[in-house]
């Protein structure tokens, strides 16, 4: 997927641990380490609110755009 989650790299930023991100924005760990490792295929808009207002960033901070193969007409899941 086309899309990047660099939740990583913000984290490591704010020197915050996942644990307290979950905590902070009320979202799962499990969903958390689903965005970390990349298997995620969506994120909810309130998702990534909670994510922006607790690492005070944007949300261009945390995704990335890297087109390549896969990245064609008809690779859209729509809205």
């Amino acid at each position: 997927m086309p899309i990047r989650v660099n939740l990583d790299r913000v984290l490591l930023e704010r020197r915050m641990s996942l644990t307290e991100l979950a905590d902070r924005a009320g979202v799962t760990i499990a969903n958390l380490s689903i965005l970390k490792t990349g298997k995620a295929r969506a994120v909810r808009f309130s998702t990534l609110s909670a994510l922006c207002r607790e690492l005070d960033c944007r949300p261009g901070d945390l995704l990335d755009y890297e087109p390549g193969p896969e990245d064609g007409p008809g690779d859209d899941d729509g809205f």
